[in-house]
């Protein structure tokens, strides 16, 4: 993790437009090939883990502050500090895990300053997000209190560049041991009796950079050490994960992958969604065009190869697929919002960011075997989050109505697509016009997830169910007026789902028309 975001106010998108974007009419190219897709019901795969929706809450800008925690004598309705609104909406997204407490920051965190009577916790300066003071109102405690809030489970990073393997141990014993010990009375006489259930455990983050700048030789001596002495009882032991590579530095995973025999249930991976090939190359994130949405776009389904990549090398040197592949830091990261913190990471969150995070999810689906895990970056008021605060207010973007319209794929069994689409393309750029998955949910329908990732004309797309025959088609629609539509304080709902009409059935097969910048979610019966 690195940089910041926008809160740019455009109120548009009423639900009667929306409407008529979802109708078959929608603009079309003329000429144009359709899309086809045949999915594979009688070729079932592996399941697609509820993990892959995960979630990622740093102590970062206004992340914890304010996005989560307003603490107990705030006028903004909470419970036990925690802020209830948020609550609410993250439980109705079903987020299965949260990441936490970085991130960078994560290798600067000492967890005994985080418990206890908050006005006795110390105060340190967060010296990777802003330099600005860090009271450690937020720790342990109260991050398991929100996962209870919200249902969900624990992800723990442990300190590996500022802290050792006595302080990891520590922490694990205080959080998850059911013994008489002088860290179990600790945790009692700070309000906990029981142990907490945690479910996975990071071992450093980004070891190549802000964890402390190691080689993966180097860190996979390191992982041994910290893994050695993770000796809790058998059932309450944690997935435990590796930090692995960036983008395509394989080199990460095939070390792990050959030093480490033991003790190592999961890599890491971090890749996020820039405008150009280099870091430094960032643009808006409302205001652009079409030259930045595609550039993003191209960029964005890079993540298909670099995944297949690290894939490979796992497939090979763990045939039985022992190991999962954890994209724990993931999505879009803009120029910061002007005048805002640089180090807070504050944008806006548009159309644009619902299409990109559509599409990586289809991915994610593909490689549903080894990716069982992943996390955007970030929850709240962060990078390319899922909700935007300001004191009492609260919007949803689009991004979070993305994660709510495949809440069906947590648990599902993933179901193989061949694709054949036309290219999108302007200036030098080019990429695939549709994006797609399929799954078979819980109650036995096929889910499919579409997405035109083409933002000026509507999509053509013809399905094949292979050893399936369709009875009934709904769906629901995500899209927007413009490129950079997206929710304000002011217009909270100028961009969300709507009941899509746009699939029909006939002959056996599935004909729907996309509407340009569109995700779409189809059940078919």
């Amino acid at each position: 993790m690195t940089e910041s975001k926008t809160l740019r106010a455009t109120a548009i998108l009423s639900a009667a437009f929306l409407a008529v974007l979802c109708a078959p009419a929608a603009s079309a190219k003329p000429s144009v090939s359709a899309t086809a897709v045949t999915i594979h019901a009688d070729r079932p795969g592996a399941t697609i883990n509820k993990n892959v929706y995960g979630q990622f809450s740093e102590h970062l800008g206004a992340g914890i502050y304010g996005g989560i925690w307003v603490g107990e004598d705030s006028t903004i309705p909470n419970t036990r500090g925690i802020r209830n609104d948020v609550v609410a909406a993250l439980k109705d997204l079903h987020v299965p895990v949260v990441r936490w407490p970085g991130g960078c920051f994560g290798d600067e965190y000492h967890w005994r300053e985080g418990i206890g009577p908050r006005a006795q916790r110390a105060v340190r300066i967060n010296h990777n997000w802003g330099g600005v003071p860090e009271d450690n109102a937020f720790g342990t405690h109260e991050y398991f209190d929100f996962l209870d809030q919200i249902g969900a489970d624990a992800y723990v990073s442990a300190n590996v560049g500022t802290g050792s393997p006595a302080e990891m141990v520590d922490w694990l014993e205080y959080m998850t041991s059911d013994q008489d010990t002088t860290l179990t009375r600790l945790r009692k006489a700070n309000g906990r009796d029981k142990p907490w259930k945690l479910s996975m455990l990071a071992i450093g983050n980004e070891t190549w950079g802000c964890g402390g700048n190691m080689t993966p030789q180097y860190y996979s001596d390191v992982f041994k050490q910290y893994a050695t002495f993770i000796r809790t009882k058998p059932e309450a032991r944690p997935i435990v994960i590796a930090s692995g590579g960036w983008e395509n530095h394989t080199e990460w995973t095939k070390t792990l992958m050959s030093s480490v025999k033991n003790g190592m249930d999961a890599i890491s991976f971090h890749y996020y969604t820039v405008k150009g090939i280099r870091w430094e190359d960032k643009g808006p994130a409302v205001g652009f065009g079409e030259d930045e949405w595609i550039s993003h776009i191209a960029n964005t389904l890079k993540m298909d190869g670099y995944l297949k990549e690290n894939i490979a090398i796992m497939n090979k040197l763990d045939p039985k697929k022992k190991v999962g592949f954890y994209v724990d830091e993931w999505g879009t990261w803009y120029k910061p919002d002007p005048g805002s913190n640089p180090g807070f990471l504050v944008q806006q969150n548009s159309m644009r960011d619902a299409v990109i995070a559509a599409a990586n999810f289809n991915i994610f689906h593909k490689y549903a075997d080894r990716v069982r895990m992943t996390s955007i970056a970030q929850t709240i008021n962060v990078l390319q989050a899922m909700i935007l605060t300001d004191g009492p207010k609260m919007v949803l973007t689009p991004t979070y109505h993305v994660f709510h319209m495949l809440i069906p794929f947590q648990g599902a069994t993933s179901l193989p697509v061949d694709l054949k689409t036309p290219k999108y393309t302007f200036g030098k750029t080019s990429v695939p016009e549709v994006s797609v998955s399929a799954a078979r949910i819980a109650n036995g329908d096929i889910d499919v997830a579409l997405v035109n990732l083409d933002p000026k004309h509507a999509a053509h797309v013809s399905v094949a169910i292979a050893g399936a025959k369709p009875g009934e088609v709904s769906g629901t629609i995500l899209t927007g007026e413009t490129m950079d539509a997206h929710n304000t304080f002011d217009a909270p709902d100028a961009v969300h789902p709507v009941a899509f009409d746009g699939a029909k059935i006939a002959n056996g097969r599935l004909t729907v028309t996309l509407p340009a910048k569109s995700v779409v979610v189809l059940d078919v019966k």
